[in-house]
C-alpha cells in the first residue's frame, strides 16, 4: 500500500500546504481511495501520478469545509473525464448525503456513473477477500470518525522445491496444493497442500484520524498499526488552541502513537502559523516535540508519499525515511 498526501494544511489553502486530501494506493491494483476531499483536491491530483477515473471508494472524515468543499467538483470532473467510468463508492458521517444531495439540486450535475453514499457508524464499514475498513468516532467539534484499512493475511508462498523433492508432477497439482487442498497423486499417494505452503504474509494496516482531541478511540483503532496518519495541527506549547477547537498537539499524537504500538507516525493537518521558518514557533518544532516522544515520526507535506511494506515504510525521493531499522 502507499499513501499519497494531496493536502497537510487546516482550515484554509497556504502557498505551501493545500487543505486535507489523502490518496491510498494498492499495489498492483489501479485503483485507488481517497481520504477527505478538502477545497482543490482535484488541481492537486492533476499534479500527481493519479488518475481521477481510477478513483473507486471515498472516505469522509467529518463535515467541515477544508475536508469536504472539494466533493462535488471532484465527482462532476470525474464524470466529464470518463463518460463509461466505474462507480463510486462514498463513506461518510450523518449529513454527508443531506450535503450532496442540497449542492445537487442547486447547482445541477449530472454524473455518468453510479454515486453510492453510505452513513458510517462504528464498525466495519467496507469489507472484501483482501481488505477491511473499520471507524470509530473521535472527538471533534462535530461527528467525526477515524479511518483504519487493514490488509487481511495471504497465503505463505508455494514451496516448489518441497514438491519438486517429493517427485509431485507440476502443474494443476501445484495449483491445487498453493490453495490447501489435498490431492491423490498418479503413484497413490495422498498429500497436504497445507505441508507444501510457507507461513502466511501477514496483513498491514494503515490509520487516518481525521480531526481530533487526542482520545482513547484512535488509540485502539491504530493497535500495532503500519502507519497512523495523526493530525498535528498545534504545538503542545499551544495545547489551549488544541483544546479550544478540538485538536491535538505534535506531542499527543506522539505519545498516542506510542501507546498504541504503530510502526510508524506521519504527522498532518498544521496550523500555519508554523510555516515562518523565523517565527517563534516552526514546522520543526512539531517534529521535535513529537520525536522526543515517539522517534519514528515524520512531518507530512503536499505530495509525499510513503510506501507500507511488509518489512518497513519509507517515504518518497527527498523525504525523510519514516520506519524502523
Amino acid at each position: 500500500m502507499h499513501v499519497t498526501f494531496l493536502g497537510t494544511g487546516s482550515g484554509a489553502p497556504s502557498t505551501r500546504r493545500n487543505v486535507s486530501g489523502i490518496a491510498l494506493g494498492f499495489d498492483q491494483r489501479a485503483k485507488w481511495w481517497l481520504i477527505d476531499c478538502g477545497e482543490g483536491t482535484q488541481h492537486q491530483i492533476l499534479r500527481s501520478p493519479l488518475k481521477i477515473s481510477q478513483l473507486e471508494k471515498i472516505f469522509i472524515t467529518h463535515l467541515h469545509g477544508d475536508h469536504l468543499y472539494g466533493l462535488i467538483g471532484l465527482l462532476a470532473s470525474r464524470s466529464l473525464r470518463n463518460d463509461h467510468a466505474v462507480p463510486v463508492e462514498l463513506y461518510g458521517p450523518p449529513g454527508v448525503d443531506r450535503y450532496i444531495k442540497a449542492v445537487m439540486d442547486v447547482s445541477p450535475v449530472h454524473l455518468h456513473y453510479p454515486l453510492h453514499v453510505n452513513i458510517v457508524q462504528e464498525g466495519t464499514i467496507f469489507e472484501d477477500e483482501e481488505y477491511r475498513v473499520v471507524c470509530r468516532k473521535v472527538r471533534h467539534r462535530v461527528p467525526a470518525y477515524a479511518y483504519a484499512v487493514r490488509e487481511k493475511e495471504r497465503p505463505g508462498s508455494f514451496l516448489v522445491e518441497k514438491a519438486r523433492q517429493e517427485n509431485i508432477p507440476a502443474g494443476p497439482l501445484y495449483a491445487a496444493l498453493k490453495r490447501g487442498e489435498a490431492v491423490t497423486l498418479p503413484d497413490g499417494r495422498t498429500v497436504l497442500g497445507k505441508d507444501f505452503v510457507g507461513p502466511g504474509q501477514p496483513g498491514r494496516s494503515v490509520v487516518f484520524s481525521g480531526d481530533t482531541e487526542p482520545c482513547e478511540a484512535v488509540a485502539e483503532l491504530a493497535h500495532s498499526a503500519d502507519l497512523l496518519v495523526h493530525e498535528a495541527t498545534y504545538a503542545f506549547a499551544d495545547k489551549e488552541l488544541a483544546v479550544r477547537s478540538g485538536h491535538s498537539t505534535a506531542r499527543e499524537a506522539a505519545l498516542l502513537a506510542r501507546e498504541a504500538g504503530v510502526r510508524a507516525l506521519c504527522l498532518t493537518h498544521f496550523s500555519p502559523r508554523y510555516e515562518n521558518e523565523e517565527g517563534d514557533l516552526t514546522m520543526a518544532d512539531l517534529l521535535r516535540e513529537a520525536q522526543e516522544v515517539f522517534p519514528n515520526t515524520a512531518l507530512a507535506s503536499d505530495f509525499a508519499t510513503f510506501s507500507v511494506r511488509r518489512e518497513r515504510i519509507t517515504v518518497g525521493e527527498n523525504e525523510k525515511a519514516c520506519y524502523n531499522e
